[in-house]
């Protein structure tokens, strides 16, 4: 929850910090709070370093690895939690049974000292120790008549030092005498009890991790399976196209509404392509056909002989913009066609071969304008492509590059196995790259241009899954289409 709502947080700031606290425990604290806050560390790490991977892929990352994410950071929560109340469970019930050892053994030797009998040996083969002697009263005022501590102590029998919990007792005979008592006996290590618990707890860890993930998964993917079918289905359908219907048999009341609520959207959005499709066939028939009456009824009228130069030149002057509205209204339905996918039929095809064949037409229209081309192939450019549109695609580079070129200008394409670039001269600046592909943008108007060339390029990469892209290089526009 941390990584989604402060997205900002920098975890190194938090593990390093976490790491300087530790060493600042681990200086002046009991062992006990040092291995819980260990805990915390190792702890903190693991979410940090699962938090940091969960940053990094959650764009793109599937249901199943998020849940496993989440569940390895819940998981190592839960068993680190659970280890340090363990371990602290474990301390607590030894060191109560010790205390009670310790009591006894004070309490025998007490007895038999107010008694008058004779004490064992300060040392017994059991490695308990005492050590009796007489105090002051101020100094038995000043202490804690009965108190436990965990120290390290000689054992003479060993000849080495080890731990030991520590039982002080402060106590007054018949004359008003105080005496003190220190009865200690050898206890665990603790250090390697941490130890012990920490490498278990690692391999407890892992080993529920991986039974516990692996259920999980199984039982996803069966409980899911209604799921993935409804997702296998809906990233074939092709809208407009021959679809298989969907066959999801569930009981699960959840996929059930899920099933019928895709089928519902899907019915809907072919019914909404047949009337789209319905309404580009009607307005490219009822507004062609006017505008093409229009053209011929004035092309009769120019014919009359009876018109003055000013009207001639008037009427040619409507005659193309009637021409400019004609050819707009066709590029504008043809882009509907391309939104809308309505080319279906796709093929591999070379786009080499179809450069070649339309570079030698568009030389001989602009002849005049005297450019220079150049083709270079370094290999073949594959793609599979609607046949219309690869034409449409490789006719619009090409006029473009033509159309806002220079005379004597000059003009380069490059063809290889994974793209087609084609640089042409013009003007001496950059274009907006970010607008270029806009509709009715132009850098600068040209005749008989309708600005609507590059948008057509852009909705049929788009729609093919090409990439194209404009710069700037060398004094050349340069336009790069790749898979």
């Amino acid at each position: 929850m941390l990584f989604r709502f402060f997205p900002e947080f920098n975890y190194n700031f938090v593990l390093l910090s976490a790491c300087v606290i530790f060493n600042f425990v681990e200086d002046v604290c009991a062992s006990e709070i040092k291995i819980s806050f260990t805990y915390f560390v190792l702890l903190s790490a693991c979410v940090i370093f699962v938090g940091s991977v969960e940053r990094i892929v959650q764009e793109n990352m599937k249901l199943i690895y998020r849940i496993i994410i989440r569940l390895s950071v819940a998981l190592s929560a839960v068993l680190a939690l659970w280890a340090v109340f363990f371990y602290f469970a474990i301390i607590d019930e030894i060191n109560d049974e010790v205390d009670d050892s310790l009591e006894d053994y004070s309490e025998q030797l007490i007895i038999r000292f107010l008694a008058g009998e004779e004490l064992p040996s300060k040392s017994s083969n059991s490695n308990n120790q005492y050590y009796l002697s007489e105090v002051t009263p101020e100094y038995a005022q000043s202490r804690l008549h009965v108190s436990y501590v965990d120290s390290m102590v000689y054992i003479p029998t060993k000849r080495e030092t080890e731990p030991a919990r520590i039982l002080t007792t402060i106590y007054i005979d018949e004359d008003g005498k105080y005496y003190e008592l220190v009865v200690s006996t050898p206890t665990i290590e603790k250090k390697d009890l941490k130890e012990a618990i920490l490498y278990w707890i690692i391999f407890l860890y892992l080993g529920l991790l991986f039974v516990i993930i692996a259920i999980n998964v199984w039982i996803y993917h069966r409980s899911n399976r209604p799921l993935y079918k409804l997702l296998a289905w809906l990233d074939k359908y092709n809208v407009g196209g021959n679809n298989s219907p969907l066959q999801n048999d569930t009981d699960i009341t959840e996929f059930k509404k899920l099933n019928e609520a895709a089928m519902r959207n899907m019915k809907r959005a072919e019914e909404v392509f047949e009337e789209q499709k319905q309404f580009i066939g009607n307005a490219s028939h009822e507004m062609q056909t006017p505008l093409a009456v229009c053209r011929n009824r004035l092309e009769t009228l120019m014919e009359d002989e009876t018109l003055t130069e000013n009207q001639l030149e008037e009427l040619s002057k409507t005659y193309s913009t009637l021409g400019y509205i004609t050819k707009l209204n066709k590029m504008l339905l043809l882009l509907y066609k391309i939104d809308n996918r309505q080319f279906q039929d796709k093929q591999d095809l070379e786009l080499n071969e179809i450069v070649r064949r339309y570079i030698e037409d568009y030389k001989e229209v602009y002849a005049s304008m005297d450019v220079y081309t150049e083709i270079k192939e370094t290999g073949i450019f594959r793609v599979r492509i609607n046949e219309t549109l690869a034409s449409m695609l490789i006719n619009n580079l090409l006029k473009n590059s033509y159309i806002h070129n220079v005379v004597h200008g000059r003009i380069y394409m490059e063809i290889s196995s994974s793209k087609f670039v084609i640089k042409n001269t013009g003007q001496n600046f950059p274009l907006n790259s970010r607008l270029i592909f806009e509709r009715f943008y132009q850098g600068s108007k040209k005749e008989g241009s309708t600005g609507l060339g590059l948008t057509l390029v852009k909705s049929i990469c788009d729609m093919e899954n090409l990439v194209v892209k404009y710069y700037f290089k060398d004094d050349f526009h340069c336009f790069e289409i790749s898979i």
